[in-house]
């Protein structure tokens, strides 16, 4: 779908299977920020409703920070969900080291929003994120949803008081690839890299066993 930026008349050409049907959304200009409402209903539900859309309608709004589609291409994305700054500037100098970039997210609709529409590579989630409790996080539920090719490039990382870090059991009955409690945060970054170059490793030889076998 091709829109244009009401403000700065930039042209975006979104791809179809990045919007959702039959919504009214709004998402953010990658130039000017301006807010794009698009209409991806259908033609007789357009002619029902031609007016446009009030505040106080039935709108998505992706955010300020949601784009679709606009990071640089090959670029490795690290979502990072945790409502302490002081921590959250610690896990954005680990991730970046390891050559991912930052991505900070407000709530759980706006990351499940950004996980909708960009595929992140490493996930860092911290016990009480928007007030929810990682046994009921609708972000784990989502990605424990979302289809095996993408969950097994999917590094997700815990962070809770109730975790002994690096407990590969907890991680895994956690549907996770790594637990940290944060009073071990002053290795975090030591702790993520070598996690993550093990995760890596391991899927190496995953992948390349099904290439071999013809299912890759």
């Amino acid at each position: 779908m091709e829109v244009t930026c009401s403000h700065c008349n930039k042209t975006l050409n979104i791809p179809d299977d990045k919007l959702p049907q039959n919504q009214i959304v709004k998402i953010a200009c990658p130039a000017c920020r301006n807010k794009i409402t698009i209409d991806t209903r259908t033609a007789p539900e357009k002619e029902h409703d031609a007016k446009v859309p009030k505040e106080t309608d039935d709108i998505s709004d992706y955010g300020d920070d949601t784009s679709l589609g606009f990071y640089e291409e090959g670029t490795r994305l690290a979502l990072i969900l945790d409502s302490d700054p002081a921590r959250k500037e610690q896990i954005r100098k680990a991730v970046e080291s390891i050559q991912f970039r930052f991505v900070d997210s407000p709530g759980t609709r706006d990351a499940i929003s950004k996980l909708r529409f960009h595929v992140f590579h490493l996930i860092v989630l911290a016990e009480g994120f928007d007030g929810q409790p990682l046994e009921h996080s609708p972000i784990i539920n989502s990605l424990n949803h979302s289809p095996m090719s993408v969950r097994r490039n999917t590094f997700i990382a815990l962070l809770g008081d109730q975790f002994q870090t690096t407990d590969n059991m907890m991680a895994f009955a956690m549907s996770s690839n790594l637990v940290v409690n944060p009073s071990d945060m002053d290795k975090f970054d030591r702790v993520l890299k070598k996690a993550f170059a093990d995760n890596q490793r391991f899927y190496k030889v995953y992948n390349d066993c099904l290439k071999d076998a013809g299912k890759a």
